[in-house]
Order: structure tokens, then C-alpha cells, then sequence
């Protein structure tokens, strides 16, 4: 349990939005105060290397031309040097061409030989300037040429101490680490408040949520707070109204279910308690009776058996029994069986075909569906009217017509002619022996199938469906 709650803890977006914020508003800060301290503390080395430089120079041409080096004993130049390193907080140390040091600020070396490698680059003729961080101090060798500015006759070191500058440094990092507590602090405290903002409008969605589960179906929610939470929003919406109509679906289904199943059984009593409650019944009203019933009865069997059909059709397309199948033979069998139906209302049944169709099928449910459209054409035409059936295909569908010059549907009844148990005309339809269960039954067929079916119709002009399913099917 500890466990999950740490999980979740971790997941929580209020946590994660929390932490980028703080990682954003300090991280850079405190990378750019890095790179500035460096920089400066690199800029503050070279200014001041080029400032001793300038200032050590003029010492070194002063000792150049009052030969110094062969003569040390000038007061002046001794004052110079000693007044060099008590500005430079280090040591001065003069080395003639003998290597010998011949004055040390230090008084530690004077009288040694210096063959350091400094002193050597020196009498090479090159100067060197050495910055020591860790010991703080910046090391100056520098070459003395003679009258002709031709002979190195003398090496001058100096040893200026850099504590000043680390000691700067040191009050500068301490001001920005300062600084970057403070920013720290804010940023954390700006983070929160940004964070719980941020997740604010979640809240509000989670509460319209647990208050809308209260009562089922029939609450919206509006939180309109960012883009995101209005299409958050406007999805829970959309699937609220969804869930409303196949509730209102569900109900109206229950109701009209019971209904069918209820008329052929009402009459079915009906009939049987004339037959009873007659003495000396005659033989020609019995058989006349019985027939009745026994059409009850079929009546009832139909309806249930196509309810089973819509049963095996709403369950997963996984069931469908697909093998390659030649659609034009198929076609070809299915009117040949419906006929005899069309001629008993002298309506001409015609199959055109544009071209050979090999498709993926499952046979006896595609039967049943292009079955179902046929003999609706037939039972809801005219008398001496035609059924036409077409069959075309392209690269990956193809398409099979149904029309016919019959009493067509009504626009404001089209919508509704894929539902259960609807009937355009009750009347009629139960006369035709329908049981409003057909073109439900056609159109999850087509669905299993990944297809599409269309419907086209003008009221006493006639009505055309199209079919339309991948030529290979793909589960």
C-alpha cells in the first residue's frame, strides 16, 4: 500500500510540473552565474597580469640601462625593486648572465646560482609569465638586454600575489551563491503556486466527474479553463451523449422487443379463447382459427430467430467464417432463390455485373444481408415495378447496388430505418410479414465485414442502397 502511494506520488503531474519549473528557473541561473564567475575571475587574472606587465617592464628597462646587472650596488634601482614587491605583495630576484642571483628581495637567494627553467627561457631571449593558481601568485621572468639591445646580459623575476584577487573572488561567489538561495527560495515558492494552477482545472474535472457519477447520464460538465481542459470537457460531453442515446437505445429496444414478442401471443389468446368460449365449433372455423394461429406462432419464430441473428452479429468479428468467395455467382444464386417472390408481384428482379469480383467474405452472413435488401426491394415495390441489383469494384472495395422503382422512404424516416423493430408504415410492414429486425441485421453484417452501407431514397420514386466492403478482409 505504501508502496502504490509512493508511485502515485510520483506520477502526480502537480509533482512533475513542480519540479521542471524549479529545474528551469534555477538550473540556467545558476549555470550563467558559473560562466560569469569564471569569466570574471579570468578577465580580473588578465587585467591584472597586464597591468604588472606594463609596470614590471619599466622596472626591468630601468635596471637595463643603469647596468645594474654588472654593478649592483645602485641604491636607487635597489629601492625600485624592493618598492616593486611590497606593491606586488611578492619577490623580486635579478640573475646576471652567470646565472648568479645577484638580489633577492627575500634576501634567501642572493649569491645562488638560478637555473631554473624560467631563467634559462629567459636568456633565450624569451619572457614568460606563469599564473600558479593553486599557490596564488603570477610568476613574471623577464629577459635584460644590454646597451645594444642585442644580449641578454640579465634575468629579472617577479612574484606578484594574487590573495587580493581570490579574496574578491571568494565575496563575489559569496554574493551570487546569496543571490541564488534567494532566486532558489522564489522559485520554489513561484513553482508551487504556478503548479497548483496549473493542475487546478484537473481538480475541478475530477470533482465534475465524481459529482456527475452521482447521477448517471445526466450531467455535462464545463470546465473551460485552458484549450485542453475544454476538450477534455467536451470529450467527456460528447461520450455522455453517446452513452444517453444507447441508453434511450437500450430502453426503446427492451420496449419494442416486448411488444412483437407480445402481439403474436395477445392473438394467439385471443383466437384460442373465441375457440373455447364457442360450443359445436365448426370444422371450416377451427382450420380457419388454427391457420391463424399457426401464422402467429411462425410470426414468432421469425422475430425470435432474428433477434438470435443480431445476438451472433453484435458479438466480435473474430466469429466470421471468411474464405475467398466470387461475388458475381453469389449474387447470381441469391436472386435466382428470390424469384419466385418477385414474380408473385410480377416485379423484375435484373443483376448487372461490370467486371469479376473475388473478396473475402464469410458467405452465409453476407447472404443473409444482401438477401435482406433484395426481398425488402421486392415486398415494398409496386406492382409490375423492377429490382436492380449492380456489382462493381476498384483496387480495394467493391460495391454492390440494390435499387428499385418502389414506394420509397421518407426523408425524415431514413435516419431511423437501421434501428430495431422500426417500421416506416407498421401497417403495411406487418403485412408484408416483416419483423423490423432486416436492415439492422444488414448493417451489422456489413460492419463485421469493415464495411459501409448507404441509402439513398425519394418518397414514391424508389430507394437505393450501396453496399461497399474491402475486397480482402482484415481482422
Amino acid at each position: 500500500m505504501k508502496t502504490e502511494k509512493k508511485t502515485r506520488r510520483f506520477k502526480s503531474l502537480r509533482l512533475i510540473w513542480f519540479i521542471m519549473l524549479v529545474l528551469v528557473g534555477t538550473v540556467p541561473v545558476i549555470v550563467i552565474n558559473r560562466i560569469v564567475l569564471a569569466t570574471s575571475a579570468a578577465n580580473e587574472v588578465q587585467s591584472r597580469i597586464a597591468r604588472i606587465q606594463n609596470q614590471w617592464l619599466i622596472v626591468v628597462n630601468q635596471v637595463s640601462k643603469s647596468g645594474y646587472i654588472e654593478n649592483p650596488k645602485n641604491e636607487v634601482i635597489d629601492s625600485e625593486l624592493v618598492q616593486m614587491a611590497n606593491l606586488q605583495d611578492g619577490r623580486v630576484i635579478v640573475v646576471n648572465k652567470s646565472f648568479k642571483t645577484i638580489k633577492d628581495t627575500y634576501e634567501i637567494d642572493t649569491g645562488k646560482y638560478n637555473i631554473s627553467e624560467a631563467v634559462l627561457q629567459c636568456f633565450s631571449g624569451e619572457a614568460k609569465v606563469n599564473y600558479r593558481q593553486g599557490d596564488q601568485y603570477i610568476d613574471f621572468a623577464q629577459p635584460v638586454y644590454g646597451a645594444d639591445n642585442t644580449e641578454v646580459i640579465g634575468v629579472m623575476l617577479l612574484s606578484s600575489s594574487t590573495r587580493s584577487l581570490d579574496e574578491l573572488a571568494d565575496k563575489l561567489e559569496s554574493r551570487i551563491l546569496l543571490l541564488e538561495i534567494v532566486e532558489f527560495v522564489l522559485v520554489v515558492i513561484l513553482a508551487a503556486v504556478l503548479s497548483s494552477l496549473m493542475v487546478k482545472p484537473f481538480k475541478k474535472i475530477t470533482d465534475s466527474l465524481n459529482h456527475a457519477t452521482e447521477n448517471p447520464l445526466g450531467e455535462e460538465i464545463k470546465v473551460n479553463d485552458f484549450v485542453e481542459t475544454k476538450s477534455v470537457s467536451d470529450a467527456y460531453n460528447k461520450t455522455l451523449k453517446r452513452l444517453r442515446q444507447l441508453d434511450d437505445s437500450r430502453q426503446q429496444f427492451v420496449s419494442n422487443v416486448s411488444h412483437e414478442l407480445k402481439t403474436p401471443i395477445t392473438s394467439i389468446r385471443v383466437l384460442a379463447d373465441s375457440l373455447m368460449s364457442q360450443e359445436d365449433v365448426p370444422v371450416e372455423l377451427y382450420r380457419e382459427f388454427m391457420g391463424d394461429i399457426s401464422e402467429e406462432i411462425d410470426r414468432e419464430s421469425q422475430i425470435i430467430e432474428d433477434l438470435l441473428t443480431l445476438v451472433r452479429m453484435d458479438k466480435s468479428s473474430t466469429e466470421l467464417n471468411v474464405t475467398q468467395i466470387n461475388v458475381n455467382d453469389l449474387l447470381e444464386a441469391t436472386l435466382k432463390r428470390l424469384r419466385p417472390i418477385a414474380q408473385q408481384k410480377n416485379v423484375e428482379l435484373v443483376l448487372e455485373s461490370f467486371r469479376p469480383v473475388l473478396a473475402e467474405l464469410d458467405k452465409t452472413k453476407f447472404t443473409l444481408a444482401i438477401s435482406n435488401l433484395v426481398e425488402n426491394a421486392i415486398k415494398y415495390n409496386n406492382q409490375d415495378g423492377w429490382v436492380k441489383v449492380s456489382l462493381n469494384a476498384d483496387h480495394k472495395f467493391f460495391y454492390v447496388k440494390v435499387a428499385d422503382n418502389g414506394i420509397g422512404i421518407p426523408e425524415e424516416a431514413q435516419e431511423h430505418v437501421f434501428e430495431r423493430f422500426y417500421r416506416v408504415d407498421k401497417a403495411r410492414s406487418r403485412a408484408a410479414g416483416g419483423t423490423g429486425l432486416g436492415l439492422a441485421i444488414t448493417r451489422s453484417i456489413v460492419y463485421s465485414h469493415h464495411g459501409a452501407i448507404k441509402l439513398y431514397s425519394r418518397e414514391n420514386e424508389g430507394t437505393t442502397f450501396t453496399v461497399r466492403i474491402p475486397l480482402i478482409y482484415i481482422a
